[in-house]
């Protein structure tokens, strides 16, 4: 018997020692917190208190994103990050794809300890992406860009069909988070598949220079595409980013509690 994608929120409690730190954790465009569950399940195991929303319009249908607006994505994203502030003495935010773009967003707009990206999505490379605001007068949906993924007989579970008045939404908030950039002083840890069929390099050069007041870590994966979190790879992200959570915490602590690094 075979089930399909849970595309349902994630949520767990911090059970960890020492200050109590949380995560939230935000799925790409037309995905769903599925494609993240088994990083958000790892946080948790490394007992971080972790939400990861259902951003509106995804885990139901192509038509329901098409009537979204990209200020309704971060407000699910904000909502999630002022909850685990009232309980955590940390939160770190991270994302895959256009949820890197959210977690940068709220990394400039609130007190995060650091961030985490796969695969950070900042620019879209399509030149029909300055005339979506036109074109989706004309042109309801496009071919989905999801699945990207190396390893066989994974299915993320996004849309079928990619909304052309949600792209038009998603270029809009890509500039205004551009914009952005500049405000994060958090560290910030991104890892970088050597090929990314959605994503280009364009959108690491931007994040390259726009953080001109944060620290960046880049780390390459040559074992998956853009969806990493669900590829050949997925197990280095998720061990990874909870040994660079308790690199920050450790820093932030001083000498006397820092724990070393187990990145290669």
């Amino acid at each position: 018997m075979t089930t399909g994608p849970d595309h349902s929120p994630f949520s767990s409690a911090f059970r960890g020692e020492g200050a109590r730190t949380g995560v939230v954790l935000s799925h790409g465009f037309t995905g769903s917190p599925h494609g993240l569950r088994a990083w958000a399940a790892a946080l948790a195991a490394a007992g971080f208190a972790v939400r990861m929303p259902l951003l509106p319009g995804h885990g139901t249908t192509w038509q329901d994103l098409a009537r979204t607006r990209w200020q309704q994505w971060h407000g699910a994203l904000d909502d999630a990050f002022l909850e685990l502030d009232a309980e955590c003495d940390h939160v770190f935010a991270a994302g895959l794809s256009m949820g890197g773009a959210l977690a940068l967003r709220i990394a400039a707009t609130r007190p995060v300890a650091g961030v985490v990206l796969v695969n950070p999505g900042l620019v879209i490379d399509d030149p029909r992406a300055s005339l979506a605001g036109i074109l989706k007068l004309v042109l309801k949906s496009t071919p989905s860009i999801g699945n990207d993924i190396l390893k066989a007989g994974v299915d993320e579970g996004a849309y079928a069909r990619t909304p052309v008045a949600a792209a038009h939404e998603l270029h809009k908030m890509f500039r205004d988070t551009v914009r952005l950039l500049p405000r994060v002083t958090a560290p910030v840890q991104a890892y970088r598949s050597a090929v990314d069929h959605v994503v280009s390099d364009a959108s690491m050069d931007v994040l390259r220079r726009g953080l001109t007041h944060a620290p960046l870590e880049v780390i390459r994966l040559d074992n998956s595409y853009h969806v990493a979190t669900l590829d050949n790879d997925a197990d280095r992200i998720f061990e990874g980013s909870v040994d660079f959570i308790r690199r920050v915490q450790a820093a932030a602590a001083g000498p006397a509690e820092e724990v070393p690094s187990e990145q290669a």
